[in-house]
């Protein structure tokens, strides 16, 4: 009998404790139901996302992309400047031009790094429009030059100043835009480089033709260049958004929408605090000295085409004023380019096939450019040449900096590897300023090889990193017995990147 009490106990137990766990089982998914209705409400309402981009692309991206225009007029003035008689009224000796040019790029890459700790602990909202300020400064009192010397100076300053500005622009966005959204938004920023490169012909073409003047076409140019961008910077300090969570124009509801989405879907950790230590982790990769190779394949055509276009274009034979004019339709389609392929590697989720075909673009611009002996023959088809040249120097640099951003959910150690990536890119501008030597034009015969040869080595390394963040998934798929995507696993799990078992390479 006690044996039959103890059974009715032990049975009134079970049965209790099955109880137990099913009103547990069922709390718990209760729970779960209401997490993922808001979640859903969140992430999966892709009506009030859609409309949440809008409001960030009309309200950041005009202002980011006028900014940025700026900072590439005020870079590459130089090049129309030396083509109105700048060696000449500065009284340069030889190769002092091209010192000139390369002295620019010393500060850009030292400091970057430092310049965009700055930019992460103070928000880049307001370190942007005061480095603005300071580029629009130098640019204006790069007028008032009268010797080289003074003028070398100057162009330290300014690349101490423009150093950390694309940098910064690419951390800003990632902390409103998921990483499928990226390369299309960074793509209409960058677009306005290839705009400003457009526009500084035009504006050069008008400014030369001023006559009955004490001054020379080329103080103007960087005249009225300085005072806008000077202007314009006071005007963003005031209007740029701190971050989501401080922007004006959003509600409490949108706010909330776009924390969680930068959560899943772009950092770790939102709005980290920035450890130095822990973003230097990114140097233990070995994928990140693949991506920096690949910056500096990108880097020696980026700063041919941005450097030496008029120079190039002027061996078709065209008077200063012209040669100014015609470099406008190869910028112009090389924007358009941009965002073709931009929009395209967003729609397919892939990067790495449409940072091949921009270095192939590059390769075959300036090797049939090489190839052609008399360009009064061949003239369209050696202006032809330079279209290819600016398609492909203009995609790559787009999508190689979303390439490994997608793949960095840390913050710091993203802005880390972003202000050492795209400096170094620019400090191969000293590359693309010594080949092309006084001596050898006007073909520029070794410069046109030089920069053939670094995009084919680009176009290689970008296809081998590719292939190899393809087959690594495979693996990871193989080991975990699932096929998992990248955009399957929410940001916020991959702090530790390729360490963890869930990590996916964007590819």
């Amino acid at each position: 009998m006690a044996g039959d009490q103890r059974s009715d106990a032990g049975t009134a137990k079970d049965v209790g404790s099955a109880a137990s766990d099913r009103d547990l089982a069922r709390m718990e998914s209760q729970v779960k139901a209401v997490g993922e209705t808001q979640d859903t409400a969140r992430v999966l309402d892709h009506q009030a996302e859609r409309a949440l981009c809008r409001k960030f692309d009309y309200r950041l991206l005009p202002i980011l992309a006028v900014m940025y225009l700026f900072n590439a007029l005020d870079k590459g003035n130089i090049g129309n400047a030396q083509t109105d008689g700048l060696s000449e009224d500065l009284n340069f000796k030889k190769n002092q031009y091209n010192l000139l040019l390369s002295i620019f790029f010393v500060p850009y890459v030292v400091f970057a790094p430092p310049i965009a700790m700055l930019g992460k602990r103070f928000s880049p909202a307001r370190v942007l429009p005061i480095l603005m300020f300071c580029f629009g400064s130098f640019t204006l009192l790069s007028a008032s030059a009268t010797n080289f010397s003074g003028l070398f100076a100057l162009r330290w300053f300014l690349g101490m100043s423009e150093s950390a500005f694309f940098p910064l622009v690419i951390y800003y966005q990632t902390t409103f835009y998921r990483r499928g959204e990226l390369a299309r938004r960074l793509a209409i920023f960058y677009a306005a480089s290839n705009i400003a490169n457009a526009f500084s012909g035009l504006l050069a073409f008008g400014v030369f033709h001023i006559k009955n003047t004490s001054l020379p076409g080329w103080r103007y140019l960087f005249l009225i260049e300085g005072t806008c961008t000077v202007l314009f910077s006071i005007f963003a300090y005031w209007y740029l958004p701190r971050s989501a969570a401080e922007a004006r124009f959003l509600n409490e509801e949108e706010k909330a929408l776009a924390f969680h989405r930068i959560q899943v879907d772009s950092s770790s950790v939102v709005n980290e605090k920035f450890r130095l230590c822990e973003a230097l982790s990114i140097l233990k990769h070995p994928t990140t000295y693949v991506f920096l190779g690949i910056e500096t394949c990108l880097g020696v055509p980026l700063q041919g085409v941005s450097l030496f276009m008029p120079q190039i274009v002027a061996r078709l034979g065209y008077s200063t004023v012209k040669t100014n004019l015609y470099t406008v339709a190869p910028n112009v389609t090389g924007a358009v380019m941009l965002l073709a392929l931009a929009f395209s590697s967003d729609a397919v989720r892939l990067r790495s096939p449409f940072i091949v075909l921009g270095f192939l673009f590059t390769f075959a611009g300036f090797m049939i450019y090489a190839s052609i002996d008399d360009v009064q023959a061949q003239i369209q088809l050696a202006y032809y040449a330079t279209f290819m040249m600016t398609w492909g120097t203009s995609a790559p640099s787009v999508l190689l900096s979303t390439w490994y951003n997608n793949n960095v959910a840390h913050e710091g150690r993203r802005v880390l590897l972003t202000s050492i990536g795209v400096p170094l890119a620019n400090l191969m501008g000293l590359v693309s300023s010594n080949v092309f030597r006084a001596q050898d034009k006007p073909k520029y015969m070794p410069a046109l090889v030089t920069v053939a040869a670094f995009g084919a080595s680009g176009a290689l390394l970008a296809g081998l990193l590719g292939s190899y963040m393809w087959f690594d998934n495979k693996r990871r798929d193989r080991k975990a017995g699932v096929k998992v995507d990248a955009r399957d696993v929410p940001t916020e799990r991959l702090r530790d990147g390729p360490a963890t078992s869930e990590f996916r390479w964007f590819l």
